[in-house]
């Protein structure tokens, strides 16, 4: 029987980054870029100007960051928001986390390489339409919520296991909830709020970005709304700047 003396540290990264819009999360990464890493970014927000705008402004390889946008195409009707054709953005990812478009294997991209899910929210929305279009004529569609918050916790299963061999940072917006005790707390945003609870226990590190006094700051220690966390927590520091912060928290989590 294995104790914890056998007990081997992963060499792997899996962080959840949460925070309002704004708040600095995509930015962040060019720190790690500085750091020497390659970033592989999953794009459901196209919000990458600001980490374009911090590689530029630190004079930073910018062809050290590859990426592949999925966004389903939708349109206005008068019975609200359909998709326009079929969806895409759920299978697409799929697809690309098998095989990525320059013909690696993300699962073997080792530990030069952040894979970067930008962002949670919007996938939890792919994967509502996926799972829409795939049971179409349902007379409950609260399955579909249900069902696609299923492919998604599979999905963030699928990240997080020892067998995907790359750094992982998953970024969200915040939803506010009620939790187990029925106390308002904030979660990260996904597909309703079922889910939000669950959703921190498949990463070891739970980090927040917020502005505080005009300052983009991560923080690492819980909050009263907030559950942070982070596996070294008597040296990771409770605070770091955003310019520096995703690096110098990678540095420690991997000494």
């Amino acid at each position: 029987m294995p104790s914890l003396a056998d007990h081997e540290k992963s060499r792997f990264v899996k962080l959840l980054f949460v925070g309002n819009s704004g708040a600095g999360k995509t930015g962040a990464l060019a720190s790690l870029v500085e750091a020497g890493y390659d970033l592989r970014i999953a794009d459901f927000d196209s919000g990458l100007d600001a980490l374009i705008f911090h590689l530029k402004e630190k004079k930073l390889d910018l062809s050290k960051v590859n990426f592949m946008s999925f966004r389903d195409k939708v349109k206005m009707g008068p019975t609200g928001t359909k998709l326009d054709g079929p969806p895409r953005a759920y299978p697409g990812v799929l697809a690309a986390l098998d095989e990525w478009e320059d013909g690696s294997a993300p699962a073997d991209w080792g530990e030069d390489t952040v894979f970067v899910l930008d962002s949670l929210t919007n996938v939890g929305r792919a994967a509502f339409w996926w799972a829409k279009h795939t049971n179409p004529t349902t007379r409950e569609p609260r399955q579909w919520y249900s069902t696609g918050q299923d492919l998604l916790m599979d999905l963030l299963a699928n990240l997080t296991s020892e067998d995907f061999k790359a750094h992982v940072i998953v970024i969200s917006h915040l939803v506010m909830a009620q939790d187990t005790s029925g106390m308002m707390k904030q979660f990260a945003s996904s597909l309703g709020k079922a889910k939000g609870p669950l959703i921190p226990a498949f990463f070891n590190t739970m980090l927040l970005s917020e502005v505080t006094k005009g300052q983009r700051t991560i923080h690492t220690v819980p909050t009263k709304m907030l559950d942070l966390k982070n596996p070294a927590p008597s040296i990771v520091s409770a605070s770091y700047p955003m310019e520096s912060g995703l690096a110098e928290i990678f540095k420690v989590l991997r000494g």
